[in-house]
């Protein structure tokens, strides 16, 4: 790696991610206050813990990988950045994955597969509620 490279690689994770929050609706990046409540606990527990780490020489870093800028306490970028970069992408999958279990569980139940596809990418709101199933429908 190159000095900046580890930059590119944590805007490649957001990139890669991406689709995840356009075609498969995961909603991350459109509940921003949401995100930032999920997140700000953790960025600020894992820099007060970095820094420690630093302060004790428990932790080094490679100068020719990142791009040399320090935050206070002489925090690389780099690590804020992946403890921001690397639970959105771990949210945007785990958002993802259960809107697809959503929509397994709607086919399952009889839901035609169109309906099921266009509410996929669910922009706004509660997600769909399962359709009831057959035995519901009767009693």
């Amino acid at each position: 790696m190159e000095r900046g490279e580890y930059l590119v690689v944590m805007g490649l994770c957001l990139l890669i991610t991406l689709p995840l929050e356009l075609l498969l609706g995961a909603r991350v990046w459109r509940r921003p206050r949401r995100l930032l409540v999920a997140m700000a606990p953790l960025v600020l527990a894992y820099s007060i813990w970095d820094i420690a780490m630093i302060a004790a020489g428990s932790w080094s870093y490679s100068e020719e990988k990142l791009t040399g800028i320090l935050l206070p306490f002489e925090m690389p970028l780099e690590e804020l950045v992946f403890f921001i970069v690397v639970p959105i992408c771990g949210l945007l999958t785990l958002e993802a994955v259960g809107n697809v279990l959503t929509a397994l569980g709607r086919l399952r139940a009889g839901e035609p597969v169109g309906r099921v596809l266009r509410d996929l990418p669910h922009g706004g709101g509660p997600r769909p509620a399962p359709a009831a199933s057959t035995e519901e429908k009767v009693a």
